[in-house]
């Protein structure tokens, strides 16, 4: 028996030990074939999951550097079934392979023929390939290679995807703008991750300037890029961020939202207006298509709508780069995700980016609010469905928030208050004499708004869900949370990252999520922060009554 650092477990479960000497080194070795999935202080519990295995070997790691991992640092005999288990779920990845045949064009192929046989009997398979060739390979058509990839994923045979890509429409795109800048280390991997691989996704925390890679994945690219994005925000940020950190002139990067229809050689779209309905079509999506695209850049790709999702499976000889905090999609559909962009390329732990200081280090605390009996009953007598907007909309946190965000301003402390529900919005903007920001507000005010908060005009912007993502606010040091998307683990991490751009002066940030005790409210949070729980973040719990700021006395109160 060694003394190494690492418990696996017959149930896939690898549990570091991260005070050991050798936790570093070990966790390293890991990284590649398991997901982090709670990293409290102490025990960080990893999972060895097939997608996460095949995007091992999509990144070139084997069975046997695996196996080797785990026989090295473990400290007690490694389960002999899940080491069996680990060498036949990484080899099913590439015994199917697309590639491009000389006479017929696309072709999925296989060496060994009972897959393949099985695969084409797969009920989702068979409708999406053409003539048999010879008992190895049988034709696919071209509009079928992301569906096909994306039944495989399910089918549990991933392919192996050689087809290739065309290059799209040449456009030089040069790094070095106004202003000038040089990629981070880690930006700089994962850029030369996907330019080698040319599809797949690089998981990067908030803050940490994922749109820096985006802009290395363009330069590399050196063609017509489409770059999809959330909102119409995000989108005019991208614009900002390329003029400013590349020689592209205002002529050469276009629009394409609700209010602009403007086509360029770098053109910028949200996936609102391309997932538009009219008369039961999606009449934008064609944009897709429209161009000689050379690279599509997915921004916040754990968000892709459905329409999106099924155009992307038509445009597999395109680059496809997925950028993204989180791949956590509460729908389940990470496998569609590494079906139709592409496999994990690189993917960097929130706490070593903090570590290494480019993103904000910061305190999460749960404020635990009593209901007033009134309160209570209203909540008790709520139909089932409705009692989470009862408890989360409770006016008793209105009190809690004023006092929080007194305290933010006394220290100067640029504050966000976050929350789901609108009526209670407008009330916490009355009650704190600070604007709100809704998807009701004109892109014109919301940019208003956002650059006097930036010059510091406004210490308090009241924000809806439209803020979960893609705003730049590196000003901002304290996010309070009122109310949810019920157990959204990704919208947690998108709030938080809100905050977590490096401040000028080091100081920390500060997340609260105002929770009702005694309703689901507290039991959706605990759902909500296990995300962040994974990525390292500690949840302290305190009473509204008796909290203090972070740092300042405990205010410690148990559940």
């Amino acid at each position: 028996m060694s003394e190494g650092p690492l418990i696996v477990q017959s149930d896939r479960t690898l549990l570091l030990e991260t005070g050991h000497p050798d936790a570093e080194e070990c966790r390293a070795a890991i990284a590649p074939f398991a997901e982090l999935e709670r990293s409290p202080e102490h025990v960080h519990t990893y999972r060895v999951t097939p997608l996460a295995l095949w995007n091992a070997r999509a990144a070139g790691h084997d069975a046997e550097q695996v196996v080797d991992a785990l026989l090295r640092w473990s400290r007690y005999p490694v389960p002999q079934a899940l080491l069996v288990d680990v060498a036949e779920t990484m080899a099913r990845y590439g015994r199917l392979f697309l590639e491009v045949d000389p006479v017929h064009g696309l072709v999925l192929r296989c060496h060994d023929r009972a897959v393949l046989e099985e695969v084409l009997r797969t009920k989702a398979v068979a409708p999406l390939v053409g003539v048999r060739i010879d008992p190895a390979t049988v034709v696919v058509p071209g509009s079928e290679r992301g569906r096909l990839k994306q039944a495989l994923v399910k089918a549990g045979w991933p392919a192996e995807d050689r087809a290739g890509y065309v290059d799209g429409a040449a456009f030089p795109i040069a790094v070095g703008g106004p202003d000038v800048f040089a990629l981070r280390p880690y930006q700089r991997q994962a850029v030369d991750a996907f330019t080698a691989a040319g599809s797949g996704v690089v998981v990067l925390p908030c803050g940490a300037g994922k749109t820096l890679v985006g802009i290395g994945a363009m330069a590399a690219a050196g063609a017509h890029t489409l770059i999809l994005v959330t909102n119409i925000v995000a989108a005019r940020q991208w614009r900002s961020e390329l003029l400013a950190r590349t020689r592209l002139g205002e002529r050469d990067i276009g629009e394409y939202s609700g209010d602009r229809k403007d086509v360029r050689p770098v053109t910028v779209a949200t996936y609102q207006i391309l997932s538009s309905r009219r008369g039961g079509l999606y009449p934008h999506l064609e944009l897709f298509s429209a161009e000689d695209w050379g690279l599509i850049v997915y921004d916040e790709v754990h968000l892709l709508p459905a329409p999106v999702f099924r155009m992307t499976a038509e445009i597999q000889s395109r680059r496809r780069l997925g950028l993204t905090a989180t791949l956590v999609r509460e729908d389940g559909r990470e496998g569609d995700v590494f079906g139709l962009i592409g496999p994990k390329r690189y993917d960097a732990p929130w706490r070593d980016i903090e570590a290494q200081g480019w993103i904000a280090p910061a305190l999460c605390t749960e404020v635990r609010v009593t209901l007033t009996d009134e309160e209570r009953m209203a909540y008790a007598l709520a139909e089932p469905e409705e009692r989470y907007r009862v408890g989360s909309t409770a006016r008793s946190k209105l009190a809690v928030v004023e006092r929080l965000c007194a305290q933010a301003v006394e220290r100067a402390e640029p504050t966000l208050v976050i929350g789901q529900y609108l009526d209670q919005l407008d009330e916490l903007g009355r009650c704190l004499d600070a604007p709100v920001l809704t998807g009701r507000t004109s892109s014109r005010e919301r940019q208003l708004l956002f650059g006097r908060f930036r010059d510091g005009l406004i210490p308090v912007l009241v924000v809806s869900k439209v803020a979960n993502f893609s705003i730049d606010l590196p000003e901002a040091s304290v996010a309070i949370q009122v109310s949810g998307t019920f157990g959204s683990r990704q919208e947690e991490a998108q709030r938080l990252g809100r905050i977590l751009r490096p401040k000028a002066d080091g100081r920390q940030a500060c997340f609260f999520a105002i929770v009702a005790r005694d309703t689901n409210d507290q039991d959706f949070a605990a759902r909500r922060q296990r995300f962040l729980a994974e990525q390292g973040y500690a949840y302290r719990i305190a009473d509204a009554e008796s909290m203090t700021w972070p740092g300042h006395g405990s205010g410690q109160a148990q559940p």
